[in-house]
């Protein structure tokens, strides 16, 4: 077959590489919903490491845009100056390897050199989305066979592209990341890159590479195998891990995202590890009557610490728990000896929705435990959503909620003033240097815990709760908590910033 010399520049007709419609459409929109693939599970695969924060998501579509304009750039320009169809097969093949490795890169990078994981983060999307990306310009070039036809080729290849790019994230969004593990989902992608090159490759030059490649991807997925900081589950939105405790024996704690959630002692219900923990104890045994039973609404489960104390403390006690997370709920039955607790509901649920189906004065007890990433879901801090815990309340109610915050504590600030704006009164729970009670020599942090009501409290009994637990925490309240707060803003539905409010720290020293 004689092919044309002229080209588009020179007003000729385009040179015909013969690649049928097709063939054009299936490449496009699979390279199209690889590279959506790929951003989607890098947010999953990074999140025990840098957490699954506005940042962490703001950083990979950063990325993946980056590699979509690159690619497309470089494709389309590299495709003007080679034979297209030596391009394709390459292009996919390349990137399979990439991803087929990327679970293992990136896990290897976080144990043996944290200090390069943005850098090679960024690589692993970067580099397989722009050869991704390029495939579309490429495959576009082969599609042009006149120039009366260019804007339909073009627009009708981009229309592809962009249902592709759908299909992909609704894909892995509903589908993908519900019933397989991460690195399942990056190894049998790179599996159908590769099989997708050695396709076209067939197709163009025979099977020369298609022998490397495949080696590529089988190593990929042994390294993965082999690789340190895997999961116990994967989740659609945590890493999950149970690690027993070598100082007591029925002692588990509940990792998700390489942050400790949970401690459960499975014999011993009554057996509270972190402060935090101890510190909401002690303002229940201080607030309400010894053994007296509760109504109480939990925003967040983990490993249902604190519902499982209230039923061994409080025998009749009723415990609704919204957890988003239905996989840690199981893993807490399966393997924190959970199982079934008398007086406890677990509702698979976001906890503002939650939240908002609970009948008016409901509640003797409201508490704040969730956790997305490394903060507190924003939806959860606002001025509306602590309207609609002052709502569920009955009028002796108490809302108690464990905070997390370090440097400047700007966040938990500002949750204090918002809570002021909804609640009479206020006190807050923490290290003394944390609360303002002690001059800091350093920015300080970490758990505090915040209780408001519309009923007085008797803050000497739950600091005297607090001293017989050992906890160390003094309470702020009135002028000294109003002080602490200063001017920080009120978080609102329109304006919550949490992110950006909190400071960075080591994700691996827990809760």
């Amino acid at each position: 077959m004689t092919r044309s010399s002229s080209s588009p520049a020179d007003g000729g007709t385009p040179r015909n590489y013969g690649l049928g419609s097709r063939a054009a459409a299936v490449l496009v929109f699979g390279s199209s919903a690889a590279v959506l693939v790929v951003e989607i599970v890098a947010l999953r695969l990074l999140a025990p490491y840098l957490g699954l924060t506005l940042e962490t998501s703001t950083m990979v579509i950063g990325i993946a845009l980056t590699a979509i304009a690159l690619g497309s750039w470089l494709g389309g320009r590299i495709a003007d100056q080679v034979n297209p169809r030596r391009l394709v097969g390459p292009s996919l093949g390349v990137s399979g390897a990439v991803v087929a490795f990327t679970p293992a890169v990136l896990r290897t990078t976080a144990e043996w050199a944290p200090a390069m994981l943005l850098l090679i983060a960024s690589l692993t999307i970067l580099v397989p989305g722009a050869l991704l990306s390029a495939v579309t310009p490429i495959v576009t070039k082969l599609r042009l066979t006149s120039l009366a036809e260019t804007g339909t080729v073009v627009g009708r290849l981009s229309g592809v592209g962009t249902v592709g790019a759908i299909a992909g994230t609704v894909l892995t969004g509903f589908v993908l990341v519900s019933r397989l593990p991460v690195s399942g989902i990056l190894m049998g992608l790179g599996t159908l890159l590769v099989v997708g090159s050695a396709l076209v490759e067939w197709r163009t030059r025979g099977w020369s590479s298609t022998p490397v490649l495949t080696l590529v991807v089988v190593a990929g997925g042994l390294a993965t195998m082999v690789a340190p900081g895997g999961c116990d589950t994967e989740t659609k939105y945590h890493c999950v891990r149970v690690v027993a405790d070598p100082d007591r024996g029925s002692g588990r704690t509940l990792v998700l995202d390489g942050l400790r959630h949970s401690y459960v002692d499975i014999e011993d219900p009554t057996f509270l590890q972190f402060t935090y923990v101890r510190a909401m104890a002690s303002v229940v045994e201080a607030v309400f009557p010894e053994g007296e039973p509760l109504a109480v609404y939990h925003l967040g489960g983990g490993g249902l610490t604190f519902p499982r104390y209230l039923a061994a403390t409080r025998p009749g006690t009723r415990s609704l728990v919204s957890e988003i997370d239905s996989e840690v709920v199981r893993v807490g039955r399966d393997r924190l000896g959970l199982g079934s607790v008398a007086g406890i509901e677990v509702r698979t649920e976001d906890g503002r929705l939650g939240l908002r189906r609970l009948a008016a004065g409901s509640r003797d007890l409201v508490v704040g435990d969730a956790f997305g990433g490394v903060s507190v879901p924003w939806h959860l801090t606002t001025v509306e959503a602590m309207a609609d815990m002052r709502r569920v309340l009955d009028e002796d109610g108490v809302y108690v909620a464990n905070l997390i915050d370090h440097g400047g504590l700007a966040f938990a600030r500002a949750e204090v003033a918002t809570l002021g704006e909804t609640f009479e009164h206020v006190a807050l729970v923490g290290e003394p240097t944390d609360i303002g009670l002690v001059p800091a020599a350093a920015p300080g942090g970490g758990n505090m815990v915040v209780l408001a009501s519309n009923r007085s409290v008797d803050l000497r009994a739950v600091q005297e709760a607090l001293d017989a637990r050992q906890t160390g925490w003094k309470i702020t309240t009135g002028d000294d908590l109003v002080s602490w707060t200063g001017d920080a803003e009120l978080l609102t539905d329109d304006y919550a910033p949490v992110d950006q409010l909190l400071q960075p720290y080591d994700l691996r020293g827990g809760r």
